[in-house]
C-alpha cells in the first residue's frame, strides 16, 4: 500500500477509535491536521477557455473518478422553459457529432467504466468512474458532447417523452413529492428556487429546438464548468490531455446572473393538499442561508441532533414517546442563494396531523429556547466527522468534496477544512441558529390529507 494511503487509513482509524470514547470529538481534533495533509499533491489550473481543472492524485488502485460540474440548474430557468436543465442531463447521453446515440455508454462500459449524472437547483453534475486505461477515451467523449452535442429532433422528442413519464412516476403519482413541490413553490415567492427541477408539465411539452440550442450554448460553455479528477493520474498527465481535448472548445459570454433576491417572509404560510392516499404527511420548511455561509456546519450539526437516527430529538419525541409520527427526516436546499431547511414527517393516522404538528413545532422551538446539551453536540460532531472521513476514503468521495468546495465555496481547499469547522461550532451558536431559523414568521407548513378516490374525484369535478 502506498505511503500516502497508509496515512489516510491511519487517520481514519484514529478518528474511529477516538469516536468510541465519551469525549471522542475532543480526542479527534487532531484529525484536522490529517485532513490538511489530504491537499498534498492536488493541483488546479484554469484552461485558456476558462474551464477549471482540479487533479487529486491517488494511486491506491488504477481507477479514476471524473466529475464535471456545470453551474446550471433550475434557478437559471424561467417560465416557459422550466425543467430544461434536467432535460440536458438526459440529452448529454444522446449523441454528438462523432458519437451517435448510445455510444457514450457503450464505449465507456466496454472499457470497464460507468457513469451517472444529476441535476439540482444550482448545478448539473456528470460523473464518470473509469479504469486508468480509459482516461483519454473518456476525455475525448466528454469534449465531443460539450462542443458538438446533437440536437436531432427524433432524440429530442424521445427524451421529452421519457422526462414527461419520469415526472408522472416520480412526482405526480407520489404524494410526498406532490406536497414537496407545492411547499417549495409557496416558500419562494420571487426567487427561481420555486421552480421544480423536473419542470412543469406544460413547459416539458413545449420546449423548442431553438430553446435547447440557446440554453446549451450559454450554460454548457467550458468557462461555466469545473472538472475534478481523483485517482491514478498525475496532474501533468491530466493537464496535457485536458489541453488537447478540452481547451480547444471556445468559451462563451458569461451566463446572465440570477439577480432576484427572495424578500423576507413576513408571516407563516400554509397549504393543504388533499389526494387519495394512506397516511398524512407534514412538511415544515424554513428559510436558511447559502451553502457557503458561516453557519453551514452549525446547521448540519443541528440537523443531526434533530433527525440523526433513532436517538435524535424529533425521532424520540414524535415516534417513540408520543407516537404521533411513523417517521421523520430532514434535508436542505443549499446552493448559491439562500435556500431551505425542511423537516418531513410521516404522521400516525391514529393521532392525526394536528397533534403531530403541535409536537413538531414545540420541539423545534425548544432548541431555540433551551439550547442543546454538550453531549448532544459532541455526538453530532462525532457523526459528521466520521461521515467526512468515510467520504474522503474513496476517489469518488474526494472528487465530490473537491468539486462542491470549488463550486459553492470558491476554493477546493475548503473541502478538507470541514473537521476544523465542525470543531469550532459551539452549543450557543446552535441555539442562536435555531432561535432565528425556527421563528414562526420564517416557516411554511404543508399538510397532506389523504382522501378517498370518490372525494378526490368530486373535488376535481367541482373546480372545472
Amino acid at each position: 500500500m502506498p505511503t500516502r494511503s497508509r496515512c489516510i487509513v491511519a487517520a481514519f482509524v484514529a478518528v474511529v477509535v477516538a469516536l468510541s470514547s465519551a469525549d471522542g470529538f475532543a480526542a479527534s481534533r487532531g484529525a484536522g491536521g490529517a485532513a490538511a495533509a489530504l491537499t498534498k499533491g492536488i493541483e488546479a489550473r484554469t484552461l485558456r477557455n476558462g474551464m477549471r481543472i482540479i487533479v487529486c492524485p491517488d494511486h491506491d488502485v488504477p481507477n479514476l473518478a471524473i466529475y464535471t460540474y456545470y453551474r446550471v440548474g433550475s434557478r437559471n430557468e424561467r417560465p416557459g422553459i422550466t425543467g430544461i436543465s434536467h432535460f440536458f442531463e438526459h440529452m448529454m447521453y444522446n449523441g454528438s457529432e462523432h458519437y451517435p446515440p448510445g455510444d457514450f455508454d457503450r464505449i465507456m462500459e466496454n472499457a470497464g467504466g460507468s457513469n451517472n449524472a444529476y441535476t439540482s437547483t444550482d448545478v448539473t453534475v456528470y460523473q464518470d468512474w473509469i479504469p486508468r486505461g480509459a482516461l483519454e477515451t473518456t476525455l475525448r467523449l466528454e469534449a465531443d458532447r460539450i462542443c458538438c452535442l446533437s440536437f436531432d429532433s427524433t432524440s429530442v422528442e424521445s427524451e421529452r417523452g421519457v422526462i414527461f413519464s419520469e415526472r408522472r412516476t416520480t412526482t405526480d403519482d407520489v404524494n410526498e413529492a406532490v406536497l414537496d413541490e407545492q411547499v417549495q413553490s409557496l416558500a419562494f415567492l420571487a426567487h427561481p428556487y420555486h421552480i421544480p427541477i423536473i419542470g412543469w408539465p406544460s413547459d416539458i411539452e413545449r420546449w423548442t429546438i431553438d430553446d435547447l440550442r440557446t440554453y446549451f450554448r450559454i450554460y454548457y460553455a467550458p468557462n461555466n464548468a469545473t472538472m475534478v479528477v481523483a485517482g491514478d493520474v498525475t496532474p501533468n498527465e491530466f493537464f496535457a490531455l485536458a489541453e488537447k481535448y478540452l481547451e480547444p472548445i471556445p468559451s462563451q459570454p458569461e451566463p446572465p446572473a440570477v439577480r432576484t433576491i427572495e424578500p423576507p417572509q413576513m408571516g407563516e404560510r400554509r397549504l393543504v393538499v388533499r389526494r387519495p392516499g394512506q397516511v398524512p404527511y407534514i412538511q415544515a420548511v424554513f428559510h436558511r442561508g447559502r451553502a457557503n455561509d458561516a453557519d453551514a456546519e452549525a446547521l448540519e450539526l443541528l440537523s443531526t441532533i434533530l433527525t440523526g437516527g433513532e436517538s435524535s430529538r424529533l425521532y424520540r419525541r414524535l415516534v417513540d414517546e408520543e407516537q404521533v409520527a411513523i417517521g421523520v427526516y430532514d434535508y436542505m436546499l443549499e446552493g448559491f442563494d439562500p435556500g431551505l431547511y425542511r423537516v418531513l414527517v410521516t404522521v400516525s393516522p391514529q393521532k392525526g396531523a394536528a397533534a403531530c404538528e403541535a409536537s413538531l413545532l414545540d420541539e423545534l422551538a425548544a432548541v431555540g429556547r433551551e439550547g442543546v446539551t454538550e453531549a448532544e453536540l459532541t455526538k453530532a460532531k462525532n457523526v459528521q466527522l466520521a461521515r467526512f472521513w468515510r467520504r474522503v476514503a474513496t476517489i469518488a468521495g474526494k472528487a465530490s468534496v473537491l468539486g462542491e468546495a470549488e463550486v459553492f465555496r470558491g476554493d477546493w481547499r475548503e473541502g478538507f477544512g470541514a473537521p476544523d469547522r465542525y470543531a469550532r461550532v459551539t452549543a450557543k451558536e446552535i441555539q442562536e441558529l435555531a432561535r432565528t431559523l425556527f421563528d414562526e414568521s420564517n416557516r411554511t407548513i404543508g399538510v397532506f390529507e389523504p382522501v378517498t378516490e370518490s372525494v378526490a374525484a368530486q373535488a376535481e369535478g367541482g373546480t372545472r
